[in-house]
């Protein structure tokens, strides 16, 4: 089984607010998704969907070619991990291990004790005593540790410090090598997390934005910087097939970052003209395309 993910023209509308319109993709098994989008644009609506939650109001999602809602041949098979209210958990970290070991089939306990370890979780303390840094890490664990062919992680990593984030990242690395399977992140953290990703889906207003492999959506951002009427001639010879996202100018010196399919012949005119041609991250992509203000 491969465990594919496919939405097909999937709605979601809770009373008279219509939190996702007409989104369409297929997630493919061994791929490592980043769900990029402003703060309610929809991507939790749509993680909960995908792990049956809730039933989409259009359209439909399939994993392994199957409805999941409420079906007991797939619903085994799709994690959820998301920041939990643990303040009335009173059982302790292996005994929760455990719980899950029962009712997960692909669960390896022997892994989440040793990630346990790792991010020094203790295992004989009570969850809800422990700080919202350890309760992230828990999350984390026990999304790791499922295996389950589709893997979804909603910002587990909010109450993690830097040392730790990066642990979890490397993890996830290291388990999409071991035990291949869909993979979903749900990030804020777009600088920090990017080199993760296979493909990106960015959520905007609802609409599914951009469906695209990481290196390509990354290599249709350019920044053109040189002098201020080179980059403004060469800029405007790019006619209205790239998009301008971001200008900024110091003295005679300008920097335009465009989006679209610039060729391979305008870079080479670029350099005759003394330009320079530079690449654009993933942050500033999703932070322009979306208007998503900066955040240090």
């Amino acid at each position: 089984m491969r465990w594919d993910v496919v939405a097909k023209s999937v709605g979601l509308k809770l009373k008279d607010n219509e939190v996702l319109k007409e989104i369409s993709f297929t997630l493919e098994h061994g791929k490592t998704y980043g769900l990029l989008g402003r703060n309610g644009a929809g991507k939790t609506s749509l993680l909960s969907l995908l792990a049956s939650y809730q039933e989409p109001s259009s359209g439909e999602i399939l994993i392994d070619g199957e409805d999941p809602f409420e079906n007991g041949k797939v619903m085994p098979h799709v994690g959820f991990a998301y920041e939990t209210d643990y303040s009335d958990e009173d059982e302790a970290v292996k005994g929760y291990f455990e719980f899950a070991e029962r009712y997960r089939p692909f669960f390896d306990l022997g892994y989440a004790k040793e990630l346990a370890s790792r991010f020094k979780v203790p295992l004989d303390k009570s969850i809800s005593t422990l700080s919202s840094g350890k309760q992230s890490a828990l999350n984390a664990i026990l999304g790791l540790a499922s295996r389950t062919p589709v893997t979804i992680l909603d910002e587990v990593y909010l109450a993690m410090d830097a040392p730790t984030r990066e642990l979890f990242y490397q993890e996830v690395i290291e388990e999409q090598a071991r035990h291949p399977r869909t993979m979903v992140l749900s990030t804020h953290l777009v600088s920090e997390m990017e080199y993760l990703f296979d493909h990106v889906l960015l959520l905007h207003d609802g609409q599914l934005l951009v469906d695209e492999e990481y290196d390509a959506f990354v290599g249709r951002g350019a920044s053109v910087t040189g002098a201020s009427l080179a980059v403004d001639s060469f800029v405007a010879s790019l006619g209205t097939g790239l998009k301008q996202l971001k200008t900024q100018q110091l003295g005679d010196t300008k920097s335009v970052m465009v989006y679209g399919e610039l060729s391979e012949e305008k870079r080479l005119e670029a350099v005759r003209l003394g330009l320079d041609v530079g690449p654009v991250s993933l942050q500033e992509l999703f932070i322009h395309l979306t208007g998503e203000e900066e955040k240090v």
